[in-house]
């Protein structure tokens, strides 16, 4: 177990070292059309040269590699171009908004999908067609149209909910509930298609094996062969899963935290982008692939507990 665990530890860390360097290649690359953006359109050619100057982005891109790597491996991720601050600083604010919604949704996907992906694959019949035709619904609406649909009816129709913002737990723990319900509601609609669907497939597969049809001979109940047996073979499956849905909703956050208008480290993406704050963008590219490594790695770890098949490949 340890050695598997070391080797999954080191798959993260080449994999975070070679999708950093990968992306700063591209974004730190055009230095001058950054200075130009943030200039504007009336700035100079002089203006324009000072300013990629000023910031760095005139030397070479191994120089600027070389410096940026050595301090982030110290956990300095270099200044802000268009705020005031540094980057790990304003990384630090936004990080915990982002995981409490993804956080959140993820483990409310997990229980309904696997409510759904269960009782789908066990009664079948028109209980397991009526669920995948509203899964199919639910995975073709995308889900910003599903954030501004329930910030019309719930928020402004009915005002039951607030339509934007967000407030921190040590703040008001009910104002943080009621601030995650509509963005978390809007995200696990949109991602809960793809994953009942593929915990039915899972489930459907181990009741299909030919330990079931012995257990059932022997006289074993069907809930006893479903929770003791099925379903334990099934979560590897169910984990993968998991760790894929995780990914898909820390990218739908980007859209998500734009319409609610969440300061989270998605909203900070976008507008990073869009004025062109290299640092920042590259810090919140840094931080995401962190997060995705440390949690797959949590997820091997639970795969491998509970299926030893994994800690003897």
């Amino acid at each position: 177990m340890i050695k598997y665990l070391l080797r999954r530890l080191a798959f993260g860390v080449v994999l975070v070292v070679v999708v950093s360097t990968l992306t700063f290649f591209l974004v730190f690359s055009g230095g001058e059309r950054v200075a130009a953006n943030i200039l504007g359109d009336s700035a100079s050619s002089a203006d324009i040269a000072a300013l990629t100057h000023k910031l760095g982005a005139d030397r070479p891109l191994l120089v600027q590699y070389g410096e940026w790597i050595t301090k982030a491996a110290h956990g300095d991720l270099g200044s802000a171009w268009t705020t005031t601050g540094s980057v790990t600083e304003i990384l630090w604010r936004r990080v915990p908004v982002t995981l409490s919604i993804v956080g959140t949704a993820v483990l409310m996907m997990t229980a309904i999908s696997a409510v759904l992906g269960i009782t789908a694959a066990v009664l079948g019949g028109w209980a397991d067609r009526l669920i995948q035709v509203v899964s199919v619904i639910g995975f073709a609406v995308p889900n910003f149209w599903l954030g501004l649909l329930l910030i019309i009816v719930f928020a402004l129709d009915l005002r039951w909910l607030p339509a934007t913002g967000y407030v921190t737990f040590a703040s008001s723990p009910a104002a943080w509930i009621t601030s995650l319900v509509l963005p978390v509601t809007a995200l696990v609609l949109s991602g809960i298609a793809s994953a009942s669907q593929q915990m039915r497939g899972a489930v459907i597969d181990a009741l299909a094996q030919d330990y079931v049809r012995t257990l059932s001979a022997r006289g074993i109940g069907p809930a006893s062969i479903l929770y003791r047996h099925a379903l334990r073979n099934a979560m590897p499956a169910a984990l993968t899963v998991l760790s894929v849905q995780f990914i898909a909703l820390l990218g739908g956050a980007a859209i998500i935290e734009r319409v609610f208008a969440i300061p989270g480290l998605g909203e900070l993406t976008v507008r990073s982008a869009i004025v062109g704050d290299v640092p920042v963008l590259m810090g919140v590219v840094l931080t995401m692939i962190v997060v995705v490594v440390i949690v797959n790695i949590v997820i091997d770890i639970i795969n491998a507990w509970v299926n030893p098949k994994v800690r003897l490949s």
